[in-house]
């Protein structure tokens, strides 16, 4: 028995993927995304599920993960796909990674880089079509800087791409939008470099609209079985992958209006027993759960009560209990009859599901399912 751990399908994931593939535009690659250690499911083991199910390239956002995974993978073509400093574009190309850049001062730093390393570095020109994040929001400037990295010999133009604000909300008019500032530029840099890689596309836009697919798509969400709309995974085809699972470390018979946790928030109603669950906001399950969110054991449903701490949760068990000491508890994941998705766990929180799986935290162990 573990404290806690955190049980990840990898054969979710390549199953996933290959779904997310057999779904493309012909000729249209999947490049996985596995930035924030593969989402909170594993970055180096989630990627090579991703590649056995049909995905052809690895997407990071740092040096330090494009460290970790382009010397695991050196013959998967990788794109670190966030702001660096020249520091870390020292890290991120001695790992073979591609780069994205969007001003012409970096474009220098990375040359001068590449220079030293003795090869040239492949990089990823960005449109910002709408997302108001990084990129150029100029088509001429994004056209410029296309055009001088591929007449640079210390550089390769290797992409063009964008990236999507509102893919995820179907009712969005901006997304088509953004598409229809991204394609031209896209078209003006492929008329002149036919070999560069045009991508858009996240997990939303790559179930939403096959418009959208381009050359390439960047799945995260999507391949561990995460819903990008925040509805069911199983209704696009998806299996989730990750399971957060710990015990019960003990019990307590609770009288009326005995309380349980910080700041006594809550009383119990009536006699009934109280589970402790070794988990809290120290390993990823937010304070805001407290009073707000259900665990199952023993195949039932359990809602927890009282305050959330760092390292322990309460569960109202009734007053039957039913429950020993050593009994499982899962709080995503499926029991019996019964399941808790991640999605409803961000319901409760009015966040998204890759805030709660990337926030279970580095203390829960990841092991294989």
């Amino acid at each position: 028995m573990e404290r806690a751990v955190a049980r990840v399908e990898y054969d979710a994931i390549r199953a996933n993927c290959t779904k997310l593939s057999e779904g493309l535009s012909e000729g249209a690659e999947l490049c996985a995304v596995v930035k924030a250690d593969g989402y909170g499911h594993g970055d180096v083991d989630a990627a090579g599920a991703a590649l056995a199910g049909g995905a052809t390239r690895l997407a990071v956002a740092t040096a330090v993960e494009a460290d970790r995974i382009g010397h695991r993978f050196p013959h998967v073509p990788l794109l670190t796909m966030g702001a660096l400093t020249a520091a870390e574009v020292d890290i991120a190309l001695a790992a073979g990674s591609e780069l994205a850049l969007w001003r012409e001062p970096f474009r220098v730093v990375v040359a001068d880089r590449a220079r030293a390393l003795g090869r040239p570095a492949r990089v990823h020109v960005k449109l910002d079509t709408g997302m108001g994040r990084l990129g150029t929001p100029d088509p001429d400037e994004a056209l410029a800087l296309a055009r001088a990295c591929a007449a640079d010999p210390d550089l390769e133009l290797a992409g063009i791409w964008t990236h999507l604000a509102t893919a995820d909300d179907p009712d969005s008019e901006f997304f088509a939008q953004q598409l229809d500032r991204f394609e031209p530029v896209a078209a003006a840099v492929k008329a002149e470099f036919p070999e560069v890689v045009a991508h858009a596309a996240n997990s939303a836009a790559t179930l939403r609209d096959r418009r959208s697919h381009h050359d390439m798509v960047r799945c995260g969400v999507a391949i561990y079985g995460l819903d990008p709309f925040q509805s069911d995974p199983a209704e696009r085809g998806l299996a989730p992958a990750l399971s957060l699972r710990s015990h019960v470390a003990d019990l307590k018979r609770f009288e009326p209006g005995d309380t349980a946790g910080y700041g006594r928030r809550w009383a119990a109603p009536e006699e009934t027993w109280v589970g402790v669950v070794p988990l809290g906001y120290g390993d990823g399950v937010r304070r805001g759960l407290s009073d707000n969110a259900e665990v199952l054991v023993g195949g039932r449903r359990r809602p927890v009560v009282g305050t959330i701490s760092m390292d322990n949760l309460t569960v109202d068990l009734g007053p039957e209990g039913g429950v020993e000491p050593g009994d499982e508890a899962v709080l995503i994941g499926v029991q019996g009859e019964d399941r808790i998705l991640a999605e409803e766990v961000a319901a409760r929180l009015d966040t998204i599901n890759y805030e709660v799986t990337c926030g279970i935290s580095a203390r829960v162990p990841r092991r294989a399912a």
